[in-house]
């Protein structure tokens, strides 16, 4: 049985993380399609900006336990194989790629993966977590941009992984998820070259 789940988990970790919790609870609270307004994408910040601080939050909330739960979960299932470093950073990488490329919204880009990341990594090494949160944090705070913020902590989270849990199987898991983030910011680097991204 537990063979079974070891196997199914990463293909529950990816419909899990296609689940639009950022589509359903701006229609739960507004008549707005986040989908066609602000940046498009389901996540937490373009539900804050459209649908107000509430909405924002719970999808927050929501887009951080598609990462954390099923990697959490991978790490129960498989504390007793050699292999589970590995594992465990399949099944986070496929909670990014469904939240960014959801199932439920015909594979395009949905959402860019900084909150489902954050679940991820808030259960794989919390101290990494922490330190590119200041980073996020941070920047934001001085800038105005929640997109640099997010680039920030992105080019961050790699170097606190090794730094706090030194492991390559890990870390080269941050550093494929970080280029993911920053390929669905492709949009987001384009204006703030040419100092056209909305601030704060």
């Amino acid at each position: 049985m537990k063979e079974f789940f070891l196997f199914v988990l990463p293909i529950f970790s990816y419909v899990m993380g296609s689940v639009p919790f950022g589509l359903i609870i701006t229609r739960k609270f507004s008549s707005i399609d986040i989908t066609a307004m602000g940046s498009g994408n389901i996540g937490a910040n373009n539900v804050r900006r459209l649908a107000g601080p509430k909405p924002g939050l719970l999808t927050l909330l929501c887009d951080l336990l598609k990462g954390a739960v099923p990697t959490g979960l991978a790490l129960l299932l498989s504390n007793d194989y050699g292999w589970q470093e590995l594992y465990v950073s399949a099944v986070a990488t496929m909670a990014v790629l469904g939240h960014m490329f959801s199932l439920f919204m015909k594979f395009r880009q949905s959402g860019k993966g900084v909150a489902t990341a954050a679940g991820c990594f808030l259960v794989i090494t919390p101290f990494a977590l922490l330190i590119a949160a200041v980073a996020y944090v941070s920047v934001i705070y001085l800038s105005r941009w929640a997109s640099m913020g997010s680039l920030a902590a992105s080019t961050v989270l790699p170097l606190a992984v090794w730094f706090s849990h030194p492991s390559s199987i890990f870390t080269t898991c941050a550093v494929l998820i970080s280029i993911l983030i920053f390929y669905c910011h492709r949009e987001n680097i384009r204006r703030l070259i040419a100092g056209t991204e909305p601030k704060i």
